[in-house]
């Protein structure tokens, strides 16, 4: 199972080498036998032209005797029928003639068997065959065959490893391993897998660790008001007051108020582009939300882009928080800079401490030296971060000269599209 992969790739290279070799050494072999026809064609003529057919039995007999000499060879010559004209050195077998398939090459002896053209044979015995001396292709292509092979495996044993390794980290991520990763070097197809799939692992890590952390902070937080929504109801019980039924009212009204935000930061985490946008009033906006929180509003006429009820949200959390945890008066701005909208809200309480200016937009956070009885912030700002950056945006925490606190949402301006 484990080298599965390796097999194939490897087997599939072994093949198409057979396949190679074998396509070669057929086109070899049909060389090499037109190669052999048209030898044996010059050499019947040569022979030819040494014992002509009007040469006579004395002639061809001295022909062949220097023939023997000068090759070290027993040569004879017969006639059309078969029986024999003349010959020199050892005698040959008889069927050499009409078998000569049976006498081939015999320790560091060669036979030829050549027909004339006027019907003739010429039989001859040698150490050494008439012929041009040759190697064997067909050994150099499976020696190149065998060397591109071995050479080929620790290539793919490298390839099909550093895959094995890549299904391992993937293994051991699906088996809840979130810390794990794989080994990205290398800049082909298999690093580039594996980075894509480090960097969603990362991100799919970073999801499941806020989600963690939410699920722990929202458990925490929903505590307090169960827990005065539980007192309330027990003593509305045993004596009902209007004082009373007003404090279960604005517990249950904080609970849906802390669901609701639970459930959006959770939507928000999983949005990359909002579904529906339009042009926004963004002074418009912040002036209705003002009129409802008792904000004095001001600045210039801006318009930006994106979710109208979710920039309602952000702008509303910002007062909101401001009203609670600072003091008055709350003062919002909106201001336009070239292709940026900029929204302020400050108030004039005591501010953030110095260093925890970037951890007040963290879910839950509770400022040190608060207690716990007081309670947190909630979401409230973790949310404006969340739909500032959803429309291309960002916030970030200023310290007034004169004391207080300010938050300064950017968020791109409103391009019209240029009608044709």
């Amino acid at each position: 199972m484990r080298s599965r992969l390796f097999l194939k790739i490897y087997l599939t290279l072994l093949a198409s080498l057979a396949a190679v070799a074998v396509a070669s050494a057929a086109f070899v072999w049909l060389g090499q036998g037109e190669e052999e026809s048209g030898w044996q064609s010059q050499r019947a003529r040569f022979v030819a032209a040494l014992i002509p057919p009007d040469m006579d039995r004395q002639s061809v007999g001295a022909t062949l005797k220097r023939l023997s000499r000068a090759f070290d060879a027993d040569i004879a010559v017969y006639d059309p029928r078969g029986r024999l004209i003349a010959s020199a050195g050892q005698p040959l077998p008889r069927d050499m003639v009409e078998r000569p398939w049976r006498h081939g090459p015999r320790g560091n002896f060669h036979t030829m068997v050549t027909e004339l053209p006027d019907g003739r044979t010429v039989a001859a015995r040698m150490e050494r065959p008439f012929r041009p001396a040759g190697r064997n292709p067909l050994a150099y292509l499976a020696l190149i065959a065998g060397v591109i092979g071995l050479a080929a495996y620790p290539v793919v044993r490298h390839l099909t490893r550093r895959l094995e390794r890549l299904r391992a980290g993937v293994d051991a991520w699906g088996r809840g391993d979130f810390v794990a990763r794989v080994p990205a070097d290398g800049s082909d197809e298999v690093a580039a897998v594996a980075k894509s799939f480090n960097r969603a692992a990362d991100h799919v890590e970073r999801l499941i660790k806020s989600h963690r952390a939410l699920l722990a902070n929202a458990s925490h937080e929903l505590r307090s008001p169960l827990a005065r929504l539980r007192i309330a109801i027990d003593l509305y019980e045993q004596a009902p007051s209007g004082n009373r039924r007003e404090e279960i009212v604005r517990n249950l009204a904080e609970l849906d108020t802390l669901v609701e935000e639970i459930l959006l930061a959770s939507r928000l985490d999983h949005v990359e582009k909002l579904d529906a946008t339009a042009s926004v009033d963004l002074l418009a906006l912040v002036s209705e939300e003002g009129a409802r929180n008792g904000v004095e509003v001001s600045g210039t006429p801006a318009t930006v882009t994106g979710d109208a009820r979710l920039i309602g949200r952000l702008v509303r959390n910002l007062m909101q928080n401001a009203l609670r945890h600072g003091s008055p008066p709350v003062i919002a701005t909106v201001a336009q800079a070239d292709s940026m909208v900029e929204l302020r809200v400050r108030d004039h309480g005591p501010g953030i401490p110095a260093g925890e200016s970037t951890r007040v937009f963290e879910p839950f956070y509770r400022p040190s030296g608060r207690s716990e009885a007081t309670g947190g912030w909630g979401l409230g700002l973790a949310l404006v971060r969340q739909i500032a950056e959803r429309h291309g945006g960002a916030v970030r925490y200023e310290t007034p000269p004169d004391g207080g606190a300010c938050f300064v949402v950017t968020l791109p301006v409103h391009r019209a599209r240029k009608m044709n």
